[in-house]
């Protein structure tokens, strides 16, 4: 039976071959994965998923490998920097990939929400047909008057009417003449009576005439109002701008590789997050027989983490800061290494690790 799982078949090249370059490093130093793990001071786990391609090892694993098996550090480092900007490829490739599937099944959401188009009957006869978003009973859109002209309010005293639209005499049906639709809520005006001083038939008197012409001056003054309401309400809407989130800023300013900081690692993978590494020191540590407890802390994730190394199976190490807590074991025979995930904490000296020895029951905890 192979030592060593075939390697994902998507994997990017770059990767594979940093990854194969490591599997045969190990291999020449005829180690076991459980004793790289202890040599190194990352767990056995983190050193199956570098050895098998499911993540890419931080580069002070690839430090501390080099020094383990004797290898030049600057000409593993030089094929690790390559590997990492194809990770990052693909991780980015990967990001878009996701975000255009949300963006699909966020379009299809909203269609079956909206349903088919129903069947509104198509236009009324009297050229009045609905028209969706406008005001009106049955959706009609109300008719506005045309608008009078100076020369036309100069003339109204003259031939023709006030809206300068030609006699019913003409043959020409006007707005206001016999047969104008009454959509728009104006239907034709009584017939006026004919005679001296009453204009003629079909022909406004002058009272008529400054009534109409109040009604359309209304007209355009609503008209004008609205407009101005539209390009006021369109003008806010630009000059709004959200105000920027807090923690979107914070992890914008973090260092390349660095996913969380604060309260947002809590409970994750501190090599996962890309806080270990160089990132990391080493803030406290005390002694349980044979057995190593240390806090490890990283200022620019601003978080802690407890380690146990030189353990047993069944040693127990547990990370507390205020009400946060969390704990690990050495479950695997073999292994000797375990940490906790992480603790949000403002600086090393509000973590606080502590183990419990598995064979004697004995605990200790750092200061």
């Amino acid at each position: 039976m192979p030592r060593w799982k075939a390697l994902p078949d998507e994997l990017d090249p770059q990767i594979r071959e940093f990854t194969s370059q490591l599997r045969r490093l190990v291999d020449r130093s005829g180690l076991s994965v459980a004793s790289v793990a202890d040599r190194t001071g990352y767990s056995k786990t983190s050193w199956e998923r570098y050895l098998n391609g499911r993540l890419l090892a931080p580069k002070g694993a690839i430090v501390a490998l080099a020094e383990v098996t004797g290898t030049n550090p600057v000409h593993l480092t030089t094929m690790w920097e390559l590997a990492e900007r194809a990770w990052s490829r693909s991780e980015m490739r990967h990001d878009m990939t996701m975000e255009a599937i949300r963006i699909s099944q966020a379009r299809a959401a909203l269609s079956e929400l909206a349903g088919p188009p129903s069947g509104g009957g198509g236009r009324s006869r009297g050229g009045g047909g609905a028209r969706t978003g406008v005001a009106g009973p049955a959706g009609v859109s109300p008719s506005v008057p045309p608008q009078p002209t100076a020369t036309d309010v100069r003339d109204a005293s003259g031939s023709g009417n006030s809206w300068g639209v030609a006699h019913p005499d003409a043959g020409y049906p006007g707005a206001y003449g016999p047969g104008a639709p009454a959509a728009g809520g104006y239907g034709p005006p009584p017939a006026e009576p004919s005679g001296p001083g009453g204009g003629g038939p079909g022909r406004p008197t002058g009272k008529r005439r400054t009534a109409m012409f109040l009604v359309g001056a209304l007209g355009a003054l609503v008209v004008v109002a609205a407009g101005l309401y539209v390009t006021e309400t369109q003008g806010d809407k630009k000059e709004a701008k959200p105000s920027p989130s807090p923690t979107v800023t914070k992890e914008a300013q973090l260092p390349p590789g660095v996913k969380c900081s604060g309260k947002s690692c809590a409970g994750k993978d501190a090599e996962v997050m890309g806080c270990s590494g160089d990132l990391v020191t080493t803030a406290g540590s005390a002694v349980v027989g044979a057995t190593t407890v240390e806090v490890r802390y990283s200022e620019v994730c601003a978080a802690a983490w407890g380690r146990i190394t030189q353990a047993t199976q069944g040693d127990t190490v547990e990370i507390s800061s205020g009400a946060s807590r969390q704990n690990d074991s050495v479950d695997a025979p073999g292994d000797t290494v375990a940490y906790t995930m992480m603790v949000p904490v403002a600086s090393a000296a509000e973590a606080k690790a502590c183990a419990v020895l598995a064979a004697t029951g004995e605990k200790g905890c750092t200061d």
